[in-house]
């Protein structure tokens, strides 16, 4: 009769097969953290030896040399063929992770601790989840909830459109795809050789009571025993601080049933069971873990600290053995006690010091301080304290050697090396980091396509959008978002490809990144400036020379975020050359015979604009010279009336001057004939002054005249400029007209077509 073993049961008995497997490597792991953490010199009250901390020293230089910041995510189309719907999902994919990854801690904390673990216990694990938040909606008083599409409502999206009675309605406040760290003896497997083996993987969570309730239910959460705690002490074995107020429950994914089991040790069901939660292609939430070295028959671990550990418990024992004759480096030696003055030479004595002795005579006598006093040799102290250092530099050389780390990463040089054996050693030094590297990024690639995966088939397609910034994008990629969101709804993944470059792991210079787009543009600049005039001369080789153009520009990984933008131009020409082929070109005959007839009708139109141009311009003359005319004669009658005018109140303004001084003089000769005795000074100075007011008004009247002269000229002037106007008019007309009628020939371009006519010389 078989018997049936309980489920909870059955899933133990795994576990216990694994602490069994892996006890001996968590002992091993232990002692290399609390080495790592100087444990037992900080827990010891008594003098301890001097150690050389090489396991800290390394695990310091390695992760930084394998990853030194975040990783950048690569989403791109599986084939680099011309798909718009599919360079705009993966754009869309790329920004939501490089959202997540950014924006929330979580995964730069599961790669530092992952990388970490690597380098001590030598496996790193991570865990993926999906975690949606879920708030209650606003439910009118009526307690109906209105959507906007009852028609079409979205899978994924848990809200519950109906309310009743007793039901609230939800909906997805926002999600996210955390990821998490996992402890390394927090984490388990089912025994196999190799990864590809494993068929169930588990992780132990340490919940509080608050978090049991809440994830499984108040009856079920108020059952479970809280008998565990997540800290430090427990875990290295000091239990003296431990408190047990948390419950260490397992996940376990089981990829032969695709279920997912959460458990308890000492509870007797199963404390929940679901089918295939997050439907992966893969199944398992978790990369495959980080590892150091392993071999194809166990997956047992072997921790770097291993491989040289010999080693270090050598360096360290010729640390203590350098930090006691550092010590032992003092002067001491014996002397006469029946010179006490003796002691006061070494403790007293200063420069240009004497010591007084009793009984000199007797003193000397003894041979003087060769006699009276012996001092400790340090010379063969010294020679051994040499004799270790030594020792200790060619340890550290054989660890250096072992793991990897040569001076070139520590950033230590000889001077006395040349330039090439310093390229040597970084190009040895590369090659050994290469692969550690290389497992980074790979560790770091599947953390990502899980995410994308979640992202792909969990997220709603709101929060993708918002998460990939979308209203950002160009109109153009806008437009085929709603492709782009169905392709990534459909085929999750299968169409894309998401790659993480061991290089964007490491911190690099920035003048390299401007190097390689410098070298971008040179090259494509080149290409262009080759292929544009061989595809005008032969359309036939357009396609051809458009698809090198994409092959070359895939080869550039800075050339990435405008390769849209190339896709949209090559399309562009693209079309234009299937129009090109479409429409061949004609033969020499008919080209001749087009040409030919695009001549007569060239010149016929070159004819017709010439006769329209010289009846224009005739007319415009006749008018022009109407105009001139009419002016002429209107200036020359307002000329004539100013003139008389003027004329007029000169001779009016002369008259009365003269009137004014004929009745003066009447009046003077009055007053002599009258006065025989009259001063004749007095007269003489009326004279002077009447004779001056004839000489101003003889002035005025010239001024008149003179101005009257300038008019004349003025208007012969606007005479004669409009006489030349229109005789220059004339001029222009009459070339035009002989270039109309002068000999012509065509114009013709590179492909045999008229393109103009010019005048034979």
């Amino acid at each position: 009769m078989e018997i049936v073993t309980p489920p909870v049961q059955k899933w133990l008995n795994i576990i216990h097969s694994y602490d069994n497997e892996f006890k001996k490597w968590e002992g091993r792991t232990k002692k290399i953290i609390r080495r790592y953490r100087d444990d037992e010199r900080q827990a010891s009250l008594g003098n301890e030896a001097a150690k050389f901390n090489i396991l800290w020293s390394n695990v310091q230089t390695l992760v930084p040399a394998v990853y030194a910041k975040m990783p950048k995510a690569d989403v791109s189309r599986r084939f680099s063929d011309n798909d718009p719907v599919g360079r705009v999902a993966s754009l869309l994919i790329e920004r939501a992770l490089d959202y997540e990854i950014e924006h929330y801690p979580d995964f730069r904390a599961a790669m530092k601790n992952s990388v970490e673990d690597r380098f001590l216990g030598g496996r790193g694990v991570a865990w993926v989840r999906y975690d949606p938040h879920i708030k209650q909606q606003d439910v009118p008083e009526d307690g109906f909830q209105i959507t906007e599409d009852v028609q079409n409502p979205d899978d994924n999206n848990p809200t519950d459109m109906t309310a009743g009675d007793d039901e609230v309605p939800e909906e997805i406040e926002y999600e996210c795809a955390p990821t998490d760290y996992v402890h390394w003896k927090d984490f388990g497997h089912s025994s196999a050789r190799t990864w590809e083996e494993v068929t169930c993987v588990w992780r132990w969570v340490y919940m509080t009571r608050a978090a049991l309730v809440e994830r499984f239910g108040p009856e079920l959460g108020r059952k479970i025993p809280t008998d565990s705690s997540p800290d430090s002490a427990q875990k290295y074995g000091s239990g003296s601080n431990k408190v047990n107020d948390r419950a260490k429950i397992c996940e376990l994914w089981d990829k032969e049933s695709g279920s997912v089991y959460w458990l308890h040790e000492s509870f007797p069901d199963l404390l929940d069971e679901r089918e295939d939660p997050l439907e992966l292609e893969g199944f398992f939430p978790c990369a495959k873990p980080l590892y150091s070295t392993t071999t194809t028959d166990s997956l047992v671990p072997i921790p770097d600290f291993t491989l040289y550990q010999d080693q270090a418990n050598e360096l360290d024992i010729l640390t203590d053995r350098i930090d006691g004759l550092v010590k032992s480096l003092r002067v001491r030696g014996v002397y006469d006690s029946s010179q006490p003055a003796l002691q006061r030479l070494l403790t007293e004595g200063d420069n240009n010091t004497l010591i007084p002795i009793d009984k000199w005579m007797a003193f000397s006598e003894k041979g003087g301080l060769k006699g009276s006093i012996d001092l400790l040799p340090i010379d063969t102290l010294a020679n051994a304290l040499l004799q270790c250092y030594q020792a200790q530099a060619q340890i550290k050389g054989q660890i250096y050697e072992i793991t990897g780390i040569s001076d070139i990463i520590r950033g230590q040089g000889a001077a006395s090396e040349t330039a090439t054996a310093q390229q040597i050693k970084g190009q040895y030094a590369g090659l050994r980091l290469r692969a550690m590297q290389e497992s980074v990024a790979m560790f770091a690639t599947e953390l990502l396509r899980l995410k994308a995966q979640i992202i792909c088939t969990k997220f709603q397609p709101k929060t993708l959008l918002a998460y990939a910034a979308a209203g950002q994008m160009s109109p153009e990629d806008q437009q085929m978002i709603p492709q782009a969101l169905q392709l990534i709804a459909s085929t999750p993944l299968r169409s894309f490809r998401i790659e993480v470059d061991a290089d964007s792991l490491v911190q690099l210079d920035e003048g390299q990144a401007k190097q390689e787009r410098v070298e971008f543009l040179n090259a494509f600049s080149n290409f262009l400036r080759e292929a544009i005039p061989a595809g005008q001369s032969t359309p036939e080789l357009a396609p051809m020379l458009l698809e090198m153009i994409k092959f070359g520009v895939a080869g550039f990984k800075q050339a990435r975020t405008i390769e849209g933008t190339i896709d949209v131009a090559l399309q562009q020409l693209t079309q234009k050359s299937a129009e090109n082929a479409a429409n061949p070109q004609p033969s020499p005959e008919e080209q001749k015979i087009k040409a030919e007839q695009e001549a007569a009708q060239l010149k016929a139109q070159t004819d017709t604009q010439n006769q329209q141009a010289r009846a224009q311009a005739d007319m415009q003359i006749a008018q022009m010279k109407a105009e001139l005319e009419a002016r002429m004669e209107d200036q020359r009658q307002k000329h004539e009336v100013t003139l008389k005018m003027q004329e007029a109140a000169a001779k009016e303004e002369f008259d009365k001057w003269k009137a004014m001084l004929d009745a003066s003089t009447k009046i003077m000769v009055a007053r002599i004939a009258a006065n025989p005795g009259l001063d004749v000074s007095v007269i003489d100075a009326e004279a002077a002054a009447k004779d001056v007011i004839i000489q101003d008004l003889t002035g005025q009247v010239e001024r008149h005249a003179n101005m009257l002269a300038d008019m004349h000229n003025n208007v012969a002037a606007m005479h004669d400029y409009s006489i030349r106007n229109a005789a220059d008019m004339t001029r222009r007309v009459e070339e035009a007209s002989r270039a109309a009628t002068a000999p012509k020939r065509i114009v013709r371009g590179p492909d045999g077509r008229a393109v103009g006519v010019e005048i034979v010389q």
